[in-house]
């Protein structure tokens, strides 16, 4: 899985979509559907500065895993999202895609410099990578 989200996330998808989507069809969600799906969430929640989009997509994975429908369940989400959070954040000091990224793309002149500077392309795939590497593990897949 983690070689299909590095994929989609060369072919141009999102960091969320392609986490997301690289699980998806595990848990017989179709991947088109996936894509369209996470498609704001990249870019720390459509480029606003937020989470980490490999973090949503992730915690999107984790919701499917589970019959989150049910309250027991829904605690129990709760929990393994926040195990999810907390290793990926002692593995890079954060979870906030401006912090993760090195510049804040919610301003017009940071994305063209992290455009410029290749950012998405030598940073971000190392994040992809990780997340679908920790939900592998959690997940036992």
């Amino acid at each position: 899985m983690t070689d299909r989200a590095l994929e989609l996330f060369d072919q141009g998808f999102n960091c969320a979509q392609s986490v997301f989507a690289a699980f998806a069809p595990s848990f017989g969600l179709e991947e088109s559907i996936a894509l369209r799906v996470a498609a704001a969430f990249g870019g720390g929640m459509s480029r606003c500065n937020g989470v980490c989009g490999v973090v949503s997509g992730a915690l999107m994975v984790l919701g499917i895993s589970m019959n989150s429908a049910d309250k027991d369940a829904r605690e129990q989400l709760y929990a393994i999202s926040k195990e999810f959070v907390e290793r990926f954040r002692s593995e890079h000091g954060s979870i906030l895609c401006a912090e993760l990224l090195g510049c804040d793309i919610s301003k017009e002149q940071e994305l063209k410099r992290a455009r410029e500077e290749n950012r998405f392309k030598t940073i971000c795939p190392k994040y992809v990578k990780q997340a679908t590497q920790i939900l592998q593990e959690m997940l036992r897949l």
